[in-house]
C-alpha cells in the first residue's frame, strides 16, 4: 500500500506551535495549493489542505515560515476521529508532513520577521557567494571592486585551467 502526498502551496497563517504534555512539538497549519484549471469566471481556486508536523521538524518549520510563505510538503495522509465538548463525532482528515522545503527566499518577503521566532532575516555577513541581495563585505577583494558576489562575473577574463587540475 502507498499512502504519500507531495505538495506545493501557500500558508494561510502562521504555523500554531504547540507542545504535548510529554514535551514533544506539534503544529499545525493550513496550506493553499492552487488547482490547476480555472472556474468559469477564469478565475483559479485553492483548496485548503490541513497539516500537521511534529517534533524538532515543527520547531523549524515554525521559525523559518510564516503567513503567505511558499513551501513545499512530503508526507501522507491520516485520518482520525474524536469526541466534541458536546458528544459529537469529529473526523479530521489532514497530512502528516514528513519532510518540507523553503522554495522562497527569506528576503523576498519584507514581512517575513516573525517577532520571536528565531529566524534571522539579515543578509548581512552573508557567507552565501551566489546571494547578491547583500555582500555583506566577505568578496571586498574578488578582483572586481566588490561589487558583485561572484567572482566571475563581468570580469571578461579567460580562467586558465591546465588538464591535470580536472578531476575526470
Amino acid at each position: 500500500m502507498i499512502n504519500r502526498t507531495t505538495l506545493t502551496g501557500r500558508l494561510t497563517r502562521d504555523v500554531d506551535l504547540r507542545y504535548t504534555p510529554s514535551g514533544a512539538a506539534v503544529g499545525n497549519f493550513t496550506l493553499a495549493v492552487d488547482r490547476r484549471f480555472t472556474n468559469q469566471n477564469g478565475e483559479r481556486e485553492a483548496d485548503f489542505i490541513n497539516c500537521v508536523i511534529w517534533r524538532k521538524s515543527a520547531e523549524n518549520f515554525a521559525n523559518f515560515t510564516h503567513k503567505g510563505a511558499l513551501v513545499g510538503i512530503d508526507g501522507r495522509i491520516q485520518t482520525r476521529n474524536y469526541e466534541n465538548q458536546q458528544g459529537q463525532r469529529v473526523y479530521v482528515t489532514e497530512v502528516v508532513v514528513e519532510n518540507f522545503a523553503l522554495l522562497e527566499p527569506r528576503s523576498s518577503n519584507p514581512n517575513a520577521n516573525n517577532a520571536g521566532s528565531g529566524a534571522p532575516q539579515s543578509n548581512a555577513g552573508n557567507n552565501n557567494p551566489f546571494d547578491t541581495s547583500n555582500n555583506g563585505g566577505n568578496n571586498a577583494n574578488n578582483g572586481n571592486g566588490g561589487n558583485s558576489a561572484d567572482p566571475f562575473a563581468n570580469s571578461g577574463d579567460q580562467i586558465d585551467i591546465s588538464d591535470d587540475d580536472l578531476p575526470f
